[in-house]
């Protein structure tokens, strides 16, 4: 018999954890979920958009628009910032697998944190300043980018016992 043909490769892995990660995010908008891996293939953190801990979902606004103070971008922590926050150890050389191209603000805890490469599927805000100032501290920085361009268009997880 020969081993399976099959299976996914280890970009298609990570990105799959933080695909699965961002499914744990309330924002009605945009689930975006992160994994930290480290150069041997270790996952050191996980992540998804959500509000800082302690802070109940239901006391804070999911809206886009409207006053800074009656939005979700006031409180909501993204993905990449909680994977960092939530890693298990030093994040030098490792890298980042995230299903929505970092902003601003993530870029620049990507970079302090000591993260290498960064690994995205969608780059939909690829024209905003904030994804341009993004990729302009990330490239200063020396940070890898890398869009991944998986061989699949989709996985499912059974959670039925495998007959």
């Amino acid at each position: 018999m020969l081993k399976r043909t099959n299976y996914i490769d280890w970009d298609e892995y990570f990105m799959g954890v933080a695909i699965l990660s961002a499914k744990r995010s309330k924002d009605p908008g945009t689930q975006v979920g992160a994994c930290i891996v480290t150069p041997d293939k270790r996952i050191v953190g996980v992540g998804y958009n959500g509000l800082p801990a302690g802070c109940s979902d239901d006391d804070f606004p999911w809206n886009r628009d409207g006053d800074f103070l009656e939005n979700k971008y006031a409180y909501v922590c993204h993905a990449e910032l909680n994977a960092i926050l939530n890693s298990t150890k030093n994040l030098k050389s490792c890298t980042i697998y995230v299903d929505l191209f970092p902003c601003n603000e993530c870029a620049k805890s990507i970079i302090q944190s000591g993260i290498s490469e960064v690994v995205y599927l969608s780059d939909k805000y690829s024209n905003s300043d904030s994804n341009i100032a993004s990729k302009k501290l990330l490239n200063a920085a020396g940070i890898k980018l890398r869009q991944l361009e998986p061989k699949f268009d989709e996985l499912t997880l059974n959670f039925r016992k495998n007959n």
